[in-house]
């Protein structure tokens, strides 16, 4: 299936028009960063008037790649914390005869085959 595509324009810091074919879902996200790179350009340019126009968007596309680093450090770290917590997890449910949630859908397929009865519950008082 073909993707909608959309054919756009954007301005960055005054310079001559970039064409752009985009999926038509990240309109909004590519207006935004347009909009937002032209505001800090405009902001900086007032700010810093002994630098030049190229100078500011210079300092402008630095800090946008600064922010996106430590983005990117941040998911990363997210993403370690989330699996170790999510081992930890395992762990414990485990240690209650829980299945992880990969044993889960086995037991599940197992059942739904005839071949087990389901796992107890500790949820569930006996």
């Amino acid at each position: 299936m073909t993707e909608d595509k959309l054919n756009i324009t954007i301005r960055i810091a005054g310079q001559n028009p970039v064409a752009l074919k985009i999926n038509r879902a990240d309109e909004e996200r590519v207006r935004n960063a347009e909009y937002q790179v032209n505001r800090l350009w405009s902001r900086w340019l007032q700010r810093f008037p002994d630098k030049s126009s190229t100078e500011v968007l210079a300092m402008v596309a630095y800090q946008f790649a600064e922010l996106y680093f430590n983005a990117n450090k941040l998911s990363e770290e997210t993403n370690a914390v989330l699996e170790k917590f999510e081992t930890e997890l395992d762990r414990m449910l485990h240690g209650f005869g829980v299945a992880s949630p990969s044993e889960g859908v086995e037991n599940l397929a197992a059942t739904a085959e005839g071949d087990s009865a389901p796992p107890a519950s500790p949820w569930v008082a006996s």
